[in-house]
């Protein structure tokens, strides 16, 4: 089994072969009040479940031997009071740690037991109010988790009149609330011992700037667009949600030529070029927002995924060296394409040590293409174990993969590899 096997593995079947990869920051939509209506009070979802029944436990209706068929005195409280399910809205406010609002729209995440899900976006000044678990449609970001359940560990909880989600207050006690934005580190607020009836402000979250960060999700160049500038840029991004992406070009457009230092409008410009399948016009407007702000890292990305898609991997190496450069937490995708890009410019080491962080900023496997790309990497330094258990690992994760039949076959190759190793290594030590 050569390395160029490995090689060709790591262009087709790990970076474009099912989709590819794409660093839009997602567009937040306008904060709208949350109109809680009356809820029902639904049952405890693993209650009266059915199963396996375990060692030892008591079948139902037969006494055991030496045990009262009769419930005690916390059995009995529990069928009187059984735990109730709750609505909870929280507000609040998010600010930079120079007491600033935020440049722009931050998200407002849960994190429950390692499992984040979004909630809201905040306002213009940074305000936000939401009801818990109300936002169930929000597109998640690669970093938030993909579990089914609501909380991470069960599944969704049942929904009271309206469709409005019902929490208990258990259900909070290893969950906090942040704000996310690149670059930043959030205050978390605790929603352990959290009641329904508490009051719903929780306060000030502020956003303190990482080390060793230089480029941001926003530019500092908007600040100073001028008005009419500034309007013409909201109407096109509410045009491009719309998916009305030609009206949205002509008002992104306007923007650009009456400020052309809005590396913002550049972005969006080169978004809606892209939603127009003009990669061409897109690149430009990528690069017009750089030269604009050489801090905003989005045109870099989005640079970096359009080099990768064409298979220019020097150009995708520099672009997204430039993004770790600026912003090292900014996205795994960045570090998964950056090992890629390395692992086809023949640095294996830089490669690897790439993907690596790409896993370690990804421990809910958002992307499993991570895994493979590692197992190939070691199949080319020969650390056959190490590959083969990378690769098994990635058919676990996603074992209906489009590449799941030409994993199989590498991880066979590999196999035989480590056997014939293996009774090589035998045979030497007898001869000894």
């Amino acid at each position: 089994m050569t390395s160029r096997t490995f090689a060709c593995l790591a262009v087709f079947a790990l970076i474009l072969s099912s989709s590819s990869v794409a660093f839009a920051q997602q567009q937040a939509p306008e904060p709208t009040p949350s109109t809680p209506t009356t809820p029902t009070t639904p049952t405890n979802p693993g209650a009266g479940s059915g199963g396996t029944q375990q060692p030892g436990a008591q079948q139902p209706g037969v006494q055991q031997p030496g045990r009262s068929t009769f419930p005690t005195q916390q059995q009995q409280q529990q069928q009187q009071f059984p735990e109730m399910q709750r609505t909870f809205f929280f507000s609040g406010k998010v600010i930079m740690d120079d007491g600033t609002p935020p440049p722009e729209p931050v998200q407002i995440e849960r994190v429950c037991g390692g499992n984040t899900k979004p909630e809201a976006w905040t306002d213009s000044k940074g305000r936000f109010s939401f009801q818990l678990g109300q936002n169930n449609s929000m597109m998640a970001d690669a970093s938030t988790s993909s579990s089914d359940g609501m909380f991470g560990g069960g599944g969704l909880r049942q929904q009271g009149i309206g469709g409005q989600p019902q929490i208990s207050e258990r259900d909070l006690m290893n969950c906090e609330l942040r704000a996310s934005l690149p670059g930043f580190r959030s205050d978390v607020y605790s929603l352990a011992g959290r009641r329904s009836l508490d009051s719903p402000d929780i306060g000030t979250l502020v956003m303190h700037r990482l080390a060793k960060v230089e480029g941001f999700t926003f530019s500092a160049t908007s600040a100073y667009a001028p008005k009419d500038a500034k309007k013409s840029f909201d109407k096109g991004k509410e045009l491009a949600k719309k998916k009305k992406f030609d009206l949205a070009q002509k008002e992104l457009e306007k923007a650009t030529s009456t400020y052309p230092k809005y590396a913002a409008a550049w972005f969006e410009l080169g978004m809606v070029h892209t939603d127009l399948k003009n990669p061409a016009e897109a690149r430009k407007a990528f690069e017009a927002s750089i030269r604009a702000d050489e801090k905003f890292i989005n045109p870099y990305a989005q640079l970096t995924s359009i080099a990768a898609g064409e298979g220019k991997w020097e150009e995708a190496l520099t672009f997204s060296n430039k993004v770790i450069k600026l912003n090292p937490f900014f996205s795994p995708q960045i570090y998964f394409i950056n090992g890629v890009a390395n692992l086809n410019m023949q640095k294996v080491d830089e490669a690897e040590e790439s993907v690596r962080e790409a896993l370690k900023m990804d421990p809910n496997r958002r992307n499993p293409r991570s895994m493979a790309l590692l197992g190939v990497i070691l199949a080319q330094k020969q650390d056959f174990k190490g590959a083969a258990e990378n690769l098994k690992a990635y058919l676990k994760a996603v074992p209906n993969a489009s590449d799941a039949e030409r994993i199989k076959t590498q991880i066979e190759g590999i196999e035989k590899e480590i056997a014939q190793r293996e009774k090589g290594e035998g045979e030497r030590q007898a001869q000894q």
